[in-house]
């Protein structure tokens, strides 16, 4: 049985829609928060388990012996080292025979803010004695895809990274690679840094939108503290902008930029280029 914590996030259910090509509905357990949310999934013969990473007695009752599990990282920094916690404490307690977990691109050597809760649930894995393995995921080409409104309303590409690049991938390449681990052998013990197959920088992700719009558009380059401003003046919390202007310095310094080619590897096919992701948000638009 493969349980997945977070399925009815965008991650958790792509690793379902992954894992379901090849492993049977009936041994795949959703945890979630909502029940009404994975009514679909239940449709489809998932297990449906209730619980919440807020609420460690609800996660007692989570996990099975022998069971792989995948636990997707929380949403909310600063909250989340509690919550991975106790889903660590959950699996243990059940004696589960996998620990899967989502974490970030260099592990114990990334020194950005976002990573700092990743490195400490990593520790706490180990602390555990449980059998783990870590996917460190990189940057989502959906962090930037995602958010094309105002590129496409200002003409630019806003950043204060510098000319470092990103070896984004898909979400979904990220969620295949998971699949694999869950339902493949080998993996026990293992860090696998995940990243696209190509490091692109921004100036190269403008010419690229550029392109597929037939519109001018540029890479503004802006001052940490300028970009701060901007963040703070489209809603985000002070804490959640000052920790995304740290991730571009950190792609400033290369820390996003590596190609392990361990992302390839696992799914067994190239990652998705970032135009690809481009033209795909351009649709949604």
């Amino acid at each position: 049985m493969i349980a997945i914590t977070g399925a009815t996030g965008h991650l958790g259910r792509l690793v379902i829609d992954s894992l379901l090509t090849t492993t049977p509905a009936a041994e795949i357990a959703a945890v979630v928060r909502n029940k009404e949310k994975a009514a679909d999934l239940a449709a489809l013969g998932v297990q449906i388990r209730v619980a919440d990473y807020d609420d460690p007695a609800s996660l007692a009752g989570a996990f099975r012996p022998g069971e792989r599990v995948l636990l997707i990282s929380g949403s909310d920094p600063g909250r989340r080292v509690a919550q991975h916690r106790a889903v660590i404490d959950a699996a243990r307690a059940a004696g589960v025979s996998l620990l899967a977990y989502t974490g970030v691109l260099g592990g114990p050597e990334a020194d950005f803010a976002l990573a700092a809760d990743h490195k400490v649930t990593e520790q706490a894995i180990l602390d555990s004695g449980l059998p783990y393995t870590f996917l460190r995921n990189g940057w989502y080409h959906e962090n930037y895809t995602g958010n094309l409104a105002p590129v496409l309303e200002h003409g630019a590409v806003v950043a204060s990274a510098g000319q470092g690049r990103v070896a984004s991938a898909a979400r979904a390449d990220y969620a295949a690679a998971a699949a694999a681990v869950l339902s493949g052998e080998g993996h026990e013990g293992r860090a696998y840094e995940l990243s696209g197959d190509v490091a692109w920088s921004f100036a190269e992700y403008a010419a690229e939108v550029g392109r597929q719009t037939g519109r001018e558009i540029r890479y503004a380059e802006v001052p940490p503290a300028e970009l701060q401003k901007i963040l703070l003046g489209a809603g985000l919390p002070e804490g959640y902008a000052g920790a995304l202007v740290d991730a571009d310095a950190a792609i400033g310094r290369g820390l996003l930029a590596g190609t392990s080619g361990d992302l390839a590897r696992l799914t067994g096919r190239p990652t998705t280029p970032i135009a690809e992701a481009v033209a795909a948000a351009l649709r949604a638009v």
